[in-house]
This record gives structure tokens, sequence and C-alpha cells, in this order.
């Protein structure tokens, strides 16, 4: 049965190319206005999967995505890092010295800034890639031109003008698999957690020493604002391993105890 998986853009987008890495060329996509949108068509049954970009290389984390991860009950399935290579792409027939507007999300803008001012062409920006490209293809913009992905120009019928415009080509984005199923244990997992530190001196020393006395590589850590409280934080923890072995088990009982609050967000295969 083919899955239904839910993601952020309009089709073409770099979120769905994420999508066939996890799930295929043959999933059914859904594409959504927003996170929020991803999460709530999961929630709902709407589809099986949701696909969110949670961290970039270069710009760091997403933090709505880590806020909706606290938000919703559901479960990170799989994991996977998808190169982010941008093209320029017009309608057929037009030439690169023809081109007198550029859209496309600001942050792809930005990452494309040093081809971009060699274009010499206005910039503007867009509701995100792909929708740039559609919006160049429905309307028929003759002397403009969007920054988008190589997907989005097959789906719209663009002619790519020049590929990898990118100033830094080492620009990584890792993608999450949302769900409410649970990813069965494998051999190279990691888990995804979220915690409260008591507000008593040395509690985050504590919690840490939990996962270094039984050497657990944490592999991230991260803090961010609590929603519920002003002036108070919650952190963000990745770990090597899986909660179905008995050392880690302890470590998550251990934790529990020590922490205001705790919610495991998933355990799931390292991404590659």
């Amino acid at each position: 049965m083919t899955s239904v998986v839910a993601f952020q853009g309009e089709r073409g987008a770099f979120s769905e190319d994420a999508v066939v890495k996890l799930f295929g060329s043959d999933a059914a996509f859904l594409p959504c206005v927003s996170f929020r949108g991803v999460f709530r068509a999961v929630e709902e049954d709407e589809a099986s999967f949701g696909v969110v970009p949670v961290e970039n290389s270069q710009a760091g984390s997403i933090n709505e995505t880590y806020d909706l991860l606290l938000s919703y009950s559901l479960n990170i399935f799989a994991e996977a890092v998808l190169r982010i290579s941008h093209c320029l792409m017009a309608l057929p027939g037009q030439r690169m010295d023809g081109i007198k507007t550029v859209y496309s999300h600001p942050q792809a803008l930005a990452q494309c800034e040093d081809f971009l001012v060699g274009l010499g062409a206005e910039i503007i920006p867009g509701y995100d890639t792909a929708g740039s490209a559609k919006m160049i293809a429905e309307k028929r913009k003759k002397g403009c031109a969007a920054v988008a992905s190589k997907r989005a120009a097959s789906i719209y019928g663009l002619e790519i003008l020049a590929s990898e415009i990118e100033t830094n080509v080492d620009n990584y984005t890792k993608f999450l698999a949302i769900s409410k199923q649970e990813s069965s244990q494998g051999k190279r997992d990691k888990t995804s957690l979220v915690f409260a530190a008591k507000n008593v001196p040395g509690a985050l020393h504590d919690i840490l020493g939990i996962f270094a006395s039984r050497n657990i590589n944490l592999t991230k850590l991260e803090s961010r604002p609590s929603r519920s409280k002003p002036w108070e934080y919650v952190f963000y923890v990745d770990f090597e391993g899986h909660p179905g072995e008995e050392i880690y088990q302890q470590a998550i009982r251990e934790l529990k105890q020590r922490a205001a609050f705790v919610k495991l967000l998933g355990s799931y295969p390292r991404a590659e």
C-alpha cells in the first residue's frame, strides 16, 4: 500500500526530495502550507508520515520544527540528510542575459548571493523555492527566473539555465520523518528526547552525568525557551542507542527522576 507523506511547500520543494529519499518515488505526496500543517495532517490521519526539515549545516536548527515536536504526540520515525543544490530556471527559450528578475525563498536567495550579484537581476523574495518556479510557469513570466531544485524544473516544465549556483557547496539539511508509528529497533539507532532541568544549582551537570557515567554518546544538546514559562528552558538531546537496551533504559529512568520534565521524541535509524 502506498504511504501518504505530507511535507511543507509546493511540489518540487526540497522537502519532496527528502520524501523520495526516505520513502521512494511511489509515495503519495501531500503538500502543506506550513510545518504545523504537516504535523496536523499526520495527527488527523490525512497522512501516515510527515517530512520536515530540522537543521541546516549553515543556518543551524529550525526552531519551529523543534517546538512542534514538543507540542504534538508524534514519533520521529526516520531521518535523512540531503545536499541542497540550487538551480536557476526559467521558461523554455529564455537566455541568461535576458533574466531581469529572480524569485525564490529568502534563504535560497541568500545561499546563492555570489551568483545572483553577478547576474545583476532584481531579487524578489517569495513564499518558497518551488512556489516561485510554479508561479513563473503558470503566469508564463518572461524575463524572470526562479532559484529552486532540479525536481521543480522538471515538474513545472522550466529550463535550467545554471546548476549548482549556491555559494557554498557544503550545504546540507537534515530532515525528519514523523509518524504515529514507532520505528523498529535496528543496529544504528539514535534516540531524541526533550527535558527540562529542575531550577536548582548543578541540575544540568547532574543530568549530563547520567549519560557520561554510562558512556552514552550525546550527538546533540540544544536549549530552547520554554513555551509555558518565560525565561525557563528545555533541552533537546540526541544520543546514540535505543531504549530497548538495558543501559539506555536505566539512563532514561534516572533522567525522569532527576528532571522536571522528560518527553521521548523517538528512536530511529541514523542517517548515512
